[in-house]
């Protein structure tokens, strides 16, 4: 068993298969990502690959190099995402493609790697175990998960559609609304926004998989999501709304068109997307019937560092957070990508 490179007697066909067949994989397992990511980000993309003397898959490992003078070195798998993280058949080939990660960290001088991963890794490496992505079982049909749901979340879901609200799906025609509604969201939380074209980029690689859908109000958005799907399972990885309309509750709506498509489109696993226990957004996804699976973060230290923390919790950001709120919405869409690009 060895690390090879992705040119490397293997075929795009064959990672494909792999990734498709393969129990721990997402999308994110993917090799469209590192194209699509330098081109966005201008980040340098290792795609690593545990196979066989024959060829055969035994896992596959993608890695992004992040570097700033403000948020450090580190190589992550995959930023901007829930998951990703090391897919492995077995601890030999997990363990080589660590190895492997960890020769590059050295190489690029990163202070650490993470991992993003969904199951525990059980090598030593400490991990985050705040976070949870919340989860919720699909009936055959969207009428069935209605009954399930209790009567007050159904009048919650019916409120948005007496005040004439209505909710599309689409695509590339929807990402306007979508990136609109986000920008202004991120902005009220004090973060910058990931730009536009890294949606649309999305949209254009995965056309099978992703989908956006919109909530408007007298044919102005009022809240949107981005949906990606995978195997069985469809995620909500971003979703926002304007607060000014939440007495009408959009929010319900757009959750409620999501689960509705997600039912007719053969998935039988909703992601709510992560969350904190207990948060406000915890409970609104528990509302719907979700629940927790454990995250785990992992992360290779070089020299015995602590873990990092670039979150918004951080209080060393408190004060950027703070001055952003109040800087006009165009100029942090305009400012916004250069800051992201480096905040995994």
């Amino acid at each position: 068993m060895r690390i090879i490179g992705p040119d490397n007697v293997c075929s795009p066909l064959d990672i494909v298969r792999y990734i498709e067949r393969s129990g721990s994989s997402t999308l994110y397992h993917r090799m469209e990502w590192g194209p699509l990511l330098q081109e966005t980000f201008g980040h340098q993309f290792f795609y690593l690959l545990c196979a066989d003397d024959d060829g055969s898959i035994r896992g596959i490992l993608p890695l992004v190099h992040m570097k700033s003078l403000f948020f450090g070195n580190s190589l992550v798998s995959m930023p901007f995402f829930n998951y990703g993280g090391v897919c492995a058949e077995n601890d030999a080939s997990r363990s080589l493609l660590i190895a492997e990660a960890v020769r590059i960290a050295l190489e690029v001088g990163a202070t650490h790697i993470e991992f993003r991963q969904d199951a525990f890794l059980g090598n030593g490496f400490p991990a985050k175990t705040r976070k949870v992505s919340m989860r919720l079982e699909l009936p055959d049909t969207p009428d069935d998960l209605m009954r399930a749901f209790p009567s007050k979340l159904r009048s919650q879901i019916r409120k948005p559609l007496r005040e004439g609200m209505v909710a599309r799906i689409g695509r590339s025609e929807e990402l306007d609304s979508f990136h609109d509604v986000f920008s202004a969201n991120m902005r009220r939380l004090g973060t910058p926004s990931l730009p536009k074209h890294f949606f649309r980029n999305i949209l254009d690689r995965f056309p099978k998989d992703t989908w956006i859908c919109s909530v408007y109000r007298d044919n102005a958005p009022v809240a949107s999501g981005f949906l990606i799907g995978f195997k069985d399972r469809i995620e909500i990885p971003w979703a926002s709304s304007l607060p000014e309309y939440n007495k009408y509750s959009p929010n319900m709506l757009l959750y409620w068109s999501c689960l509705e498509f997600a039912c007719r489109s053969g998935f039988r696993n909703f992601d709510f997307g992560r969350s904190t226990r207990d948060e406000s957004t915890y409970k609104f996804k528990e509302q719907w019937g979700a629940k927790p699976v454990q995250l785990y973060w992992h992360y290779w230290l070089r020299d015995g560092g602590g873990i990092p923390d670039l979150t918004p919790g951080n209080p060393k950001y408190r004060l950027a957070i703070a001055l952003w709120k109040h800087l006009p919405l165009p100029l942090t869409k305009a400012l916004g990508p250069r800051i992201i690009k480096n905040i995994p």
